[in-house]
């Protein structure tokens, strides 16, 4: 228990000092094909915002924290959008059998950002995403420079954040 603890605090002082480093870079965002929510080909290449901050969370339909999540950042996403331009891409890992469910999920939700599928779990693994919800922030140069693993009601506020400091 007292290793846990040692670990959590080591990983919330990591975590702060990263955050105050200028954001430097992790990695760059693979070029990886997936599907518009309609199906239609999309390839990670041509997620962009005009030089501006990027938002990815990797979902899906039947994560619980993924859907608390997604309610949580579309309440303040237009706020989000007018404040800083960050653009969001949330990208369902659900499977071709359960993707049929994206669609109806996000028009019942009203979430207003962009939305991926990724059923053969291509850009998943590319992005060595092992548990949903797992979230990136990207800067305008297509660099990966944060990201976070789960969900706690108030992350969004840290995610905005990260964005304000790299914009």
């Amino acid at each position: 228990m007292k290793n846990l603890l040692l670990f959590a605090i080591v990983m919330l002082f990591g975590s702060a000092l990263f955050a105050q480093d200028k954001m430097k870079a992790l990695f760059n965002l693979p070029e990886v094909d997936v599907q518009s929510i309609n199906g239609e080909p999309f390839n990670t290449r041509d997620i962009q915002n005009d030089g501006k901050p990027i938002i990815i969370t990797f979902w899906a339909t039947w994560c619980k924290p993924c859907m608390k999540e997604h309610d949580a950042i579309n309440d303040l996403y237009e706020e989000w959008v007018e404040e800083t331009g960050v653009k969001l891409y949330a990208i369902s890992i659900d499977n071709a059998r359960s993707s049929k469910r994206v669609l109806p999920t996000v028009n019942g939700k009203g979430w207003e950002f962009e939305v991926l599928l990724d059923p053969n779990g291509d850009f998943k693994r590319a992005m060595n995403v092992n548990v949903p919800p797992h979230t990136f922030i990207v800067n305008g140069k297509g660099e990966v420079v944060w990201q976070h693993v789960g969900y706690l009601d108030g992350d969004e506020e840290e995610y905005i954040e990260i964005v304000e400091k790299i914009k």
